[in-house]
This record gives C-alpha cells, structure tokens and sequence, in this order.
C-alpha cells in the first residue's frame, strides 16, 4: 500500500500527472501503475477509481484488476477498509507467527494499489476529481446519499467527467422506498427469499454458506460496468451503473421464482434435494455420503 509516514488524516496531498506528491514532510509516491509487470489482459488500460470497501465492491474491482485493469483503492486514513480487521485469521509472517492484515481482506483485493484519502474534508474531495481525470469507472458501495454530501455523487460529478462510468453497488438501489436503508448479506438472503428454500423441511430459515449476495452483487457491477464501456465506445458517454442487492437476491432465484409465479405457491424447503427433479440429492453409504444427481430418464437408466 502506499502511505504517509506522518499521517494522512491531516495533510494536504497534491495530484500530478503521472506522479503522487505528498506534502508536510511525506516522501514523494511513485506512479499509479500494476507493481512488477506491465498490466495484460482484456482490461489493460482501463482505470478505475475503487471506494468501495468490505466485500461486494472490492470483490468485483479485484476481478477487473485480475483482468488487466489498473485499480486504485481508496481507503480511510488510518484505519483502512474495514476488512482489515476481519480476524482472525491473519496472513502468516511465517510459520506460527501472524501478520497484521486478515486473510479476509487479501481475499478480495489482490492486483491493486492503495492510498489513504479522507474525501470528507474539500482537499481529499480535490484529489478524488483529480485521480477521475485519468479514471475509466468510479465504484462505490456506500449507502445511497452518503457520496452526495460531499459532492462526489453521480449527478454532481457527471457534467465535469462525462466520460465516466460510475457504479453503486448498494443494498436496495437509488431508487424506491428502502433506498437510504443500509443492508447486509444476511438481511438481503431472508428478504430475497433465499432463506425460505434453503434448510431441511421441519428446520429453521438457513442461511447459505458464503455471503451470495455481496458476491454475485460485485459480479453483476462487473457486467454492468463492462457493458457501459463498450456502449462508451459508440457514444463517448459514460453512465450509472446502479446495482441492488435485493434485485439481485430476487433475479437469482431463477426457476425456484418461477416456480412460485406459475402456481403462487411457495416452495417449501428440501433441504439437499431438487424441487423439481429426481435423483438430485445426497445418498448414504456404507463408508459415508455421496451426490447422486440424473436430470433426465436417460441419465438413470445408464446409471442403473
């Protein structure tokens, strides 16, 4: 990461082109640019500008940095993104002896860069239309109307960067009812409907394993934010790429939603089996469990 020796919380930063300089006594940066080897991949050459935190944005600028892009993350001064202290556990130093950085965070923001920037304050507000004069995409993951206050929301930033395609990724979107409501991925899998098919029949609502929801929400900011570049490239403008969690939650639930549309009735829980095909399920043995699954008639007679 790069970072200020003295602090970043209360120094004045000037951006240059192709060059940091950091004053009041911090050492000169060297250039944005992916360390060790020129950048390849279907995104090189693309920039973006990455204030997202945890794991639903990071998740998916670190798939664009894995395709070439240049990522520079912004973090709080000080602290960092929250996942840093997502732990334990940490990356091992060596064998037995932990680092300070949580395996959490390193999950999720491999292939970028770094910098401290506080853009609540009019100097960290400066450099962020700075670093967007270089910039392809800005992503963030904060809660509708927070980036607004300090003049860095899409509307306020559209006029002067038309070019640039700005992605939100937020639990309910910027429009409807819930959209100033913050979310998590456990909230968003019971409101999505997840939660009601996912668990053994007699058991309580289950969750699923991994945090679905950030995860496909940053992959579905991916799509978007690749579909905005190429439309750039016939009309020179850039645009909002809005992602809700929740429409996401809702969208994945694929034939199980529609399942319920054709009879308006919910699906009960199955636990590990198929609503609608059968064998799709896990079978005992005689040394323990294995996954039996045939879509089709044919599939079953050729495994019978």
């Amino acid at each position: 990461c790069m970072h200020c020796e003295s602090g970043w919380g209360s120094t004045t930063m000037l951006l240059c082109v192709a060059r940091v300089v950091v004053q009041r006594g911090c050492r000169r940066l060297r250039p944005f640019r992916h360390m060790g080897t020129t950048p390849t991949g279907p995104l090189a050459g693309v920039r973006v500008l990455d204030l997202s935190r945890i794991l639903a944005g990071p998740s998916g600028t670190m798939l664009m940095g894995d395709m070439g892009a240049d990522i520079i993350k912004v973090e709080r001064p000080k602290t960092g993104d929250d996942s840093r202290r997502y732990a334990p556990p940490y990356i091992q130093k060596k064998q037995g002896e932990d680092s300070d950085i949580a395996a959490y965070f390193t999950s999720c923001n491999r292939n970028k860069q770094s910098i401290a920037l506080n853009f609540t304050k009019p100097a960290g507000q400066d450099i962020i239309k700075q670093l967007l004069k270089d910039s392809d995409v800005l992503i963030e993951n904060f809660k509708t109307g927070t980036l607004d206050k300090y003049g860095l929301g899409y509307e306020q930033l559209k006029e002067e960067f038309p070019g640039l395609i700005y992605c939100s990724i937020t639990g309910f979107g910027h429009t409807g009812p819930y959209k100033e409501r913050p979310a998590y991925d456990m909230l968003i899998q019971a409101m999505g409907g997840s939660m009601s098919i996912t668990g053994v029949p007699d058991g309580e609502p289950m969750k699923m394993g991994l945090s679905m929801f950030d995860l496909t929400a940053g992959l579905h900011g991916v799509i978007g934010i690749l579909a905005a570049l190429n439309d750039r490239h016939h009309t020179g403008l850039g645009q909002h790429v809005d992602i809700s969690m929740l429409d996401v939650s809702v969208a994945l639930l694929q034939n199980q939603g529609m399942n319920y549309l054709a009879k308006k009735e919910r699906q009960a829980r199955v636990g590990n089996n198929h609503p609608n095909v059968v064998p799709y399920q896990v079978m005992p043995s005689r040394d323990g469990h294995f996954i039996l699954t045939a879509s089709n008639d044919e599939q079953f007679e050729r495994f019978c």
